[in-house]
């Protein structure tokens, strides 16, 4: 008797391979050799069977683990190397979920083969879709909170038929193709292969007398207003979940929930830093050289802020605790103040003469910076 190959060089794989990686090699091998592709091929349907136990093995953490340790003498009668029982239609049932994946090709609805029970009765509820949607909001409500009004069209249960997609008095019927059990099973060679019934969409259940107000599905469109909380420190790109809110599920089955996406309008003040806000203040040239009190505003108001003598353009000054509340924490950020000296740009004659007072009584201690870079400049240029 041959020696059996080893499950990674028959799925063409490294040890450290992922799930995700033996399903594609699996996948590959598969229909490649597939009997219905190689019709009275035995070579074929060695290698399918061979590619098959491999995939089951390997895909198994715990008999992966023992193959690895003890080779196939570690999964003998575990349902991998001792001759592939482990997919039989009393087995551990895996291999209908791994060929649904996989061969949904190869079985359509009303492909041919043996169709016959087995498989339980799927639930008819099915789950409603997410929704997403998008707020506006000033600069002000993301930085205090707010409550806004949304209008969003989404699916609700019909109230004629409450849900149940069935005219008024009448109700579902049994589906005639899998006997009410949501599945089918098809007989593919030596295998048993269970699929989700085509007619029912596997619901068991057939509507013969539809409700005329929602054709059948249990749902209608309608417009719906909501309250959305906004709290405060939102930015713009942030979502909130309004969990049930979403478009209503079919037959009894649970809602989906809405997304509702921010978006921060921008302000003609204020500019955003994560929780810091920052703004930009003119200031006078005598008020730069001088020094000043002057008014900033805050988005609780305006506060009075010092201005030192000598103050240089571009200087930033921080209000603290006067940013944006921290989402989900405690604490604020700051306000940075980031100053821009005006220089005057209209002078009468009498200004003129000021200045050039001012200029003629200066020298190198009335301007560092100037002086520094002028004698910099001398010595590089002899």
């Amino acid at each position: 008797m041959a020696a059996k190959r080893d499950y990674y060089d028959i799925l063409g794989v490294t040890r450290s391979a992922s799930a995700d990686e033996l399903k594609k090699a699996y996948r590959k091998l598969a229909i490649q050799f597939h009997p219905d592709k190689n019709p009275d091929n035995k070579e074929a349907e060695e290698k399918f069977k061979e590619a098959a136990e491999a995939y089951e093995v390997l895909t198994d953490a715990k008999k992966r683990q023992m193959y690895d340790q003890f080779g196939h003498a570690g999964v003998i009668g575990a349902g991998g190397a001792s001759g592939f029982e482990g997919f039989g239609a009393g087995g551990s049932g895996s291999i209908n979920d791994i060929f649904e994946d996989i061969f949904g090709d190869f079985f359509g609805g009303a492909a041919g083969g043996r169709r016959g029970g087995g498989g339980r009765r799927r639930s008819a509820a099915q789950p409603g879709a997410d929704l997403k949607t998008s707020v506006d909001i000033t600069f002000e409500e993301a930085a205090f909170g707010a409550e806004k009004i949304i209008t969003i069209p989404r699916a609700a249960v019909c109230e004629t038929c409450e849900g149940s997609g069935a005219r008024k008095g009448s109700k579902a019927d049994a589906c005639g193709q899998c006997g009410g059990r949501g599945e089918v099973m098809y007989q593919q060679g030596f295998f048993s292969i269970s699929r989700t019934c085509s007619q029912c969409n596997g619901s068991g259940e057939v509507i013969k007398d539809p409700c005329g107000d929602c054709s059948g599905a249990g749902t209608v469109k309608r417009r719906t207003q909501l309250a959305v909380n906004i709290p405060a420190g939102v930015d713009s790109g942030q979502r909130l979940k309004l969990r049930g809110e979403g478009e209503a599920g079919a037959r009894g089955g649970p809602s989906g929930d809405l997304y509702v996406i921010i978006n921060v309008l921008e302000h003609d003040f204020f500019q955003r830093d994560e929780y810091d806000i920052v703004c930009e203040v003119p200031i006078t040239f005598t008020q730069a050289a001088l020094g000043a009190e002057i008014e900033v505003p805050t988005l609780k108001g305006k506060v009075e802020m010092k201005i030192p003598a000598g103050t240089q353009a571009g200087k930033i000054f921080r209000l603290k605790g006067k940013g944006l509340p921290r989402l989900g924490a405690y604490g604020t950020g700051d306000q940075l103040v980031r100053v821009s000296v005006e220089i005057p740009s209209r002078l009468n004659s009498e200004q003129k003469d000021l200045l050039r007072k001012f200029e003629a009584a200066s020298d190198s201690s009335t301007h560092p910076s100037h002086h520094t870079f002028f004698e910099k400049m001398k010595g590089l240029l002899g």
